[in-house]
């Protein structure tokens, strides 16, 4: 039986993935792997329980994934990124058919994050 899902999402800028995943979002790089120095990168990075893997690797996966995420606290984390001034996203809070308020951003790859803490207590 699975006991955990982590989602593969294609990159091809290195600098541009940390700059969107690390420097904005908040995510921390747990490790990364290149078969030798001049190949593409593999790498995990996660915030709290969320985990991601990124890779440059062509055959891994295709860009244009979406990865739903439940949170807690999004209102606070949504103005902690609005704070952040980052000109490439600046996500809105709206409310889901689901009874959640929910958060899209779109990675500089055509991936997306849809973050979503439920309205029902």
């Amino acid at each position: 039986m699975a006991t955990k899902v982590i989602p593969v999402l294609r990159i091809f800028d290195v600098t541009k993935a940390m700059e969107f995943y690390k420097d904005w979002l908040g995510f921390q790089v747990d490790w990364e792997h290149r078969f030798e120095d001049n190949s593409p990168l593999y790498m995990q990075v996660s915030k709290g329980d969320i985990l991601l893997h990124l890779t440059e690797h062509h055959g891994d996966c295709c860009p244009g994934a979406k990865v739903f995420i439940e949170t807690s606290g999004l209102k606070d984390y949504h103005q902690i990124l609005m704070d952040k001034n980052y000109k490439y996203n600046k996500p809105g809070l709206e409310e889901a058919p689901w009874d959640a308020i929910t958060m899209q951003v779109h990675d500089p790859f055509g991936n997306r994050l849809l973050f979503s803490e439920s309205t029902t207590h």
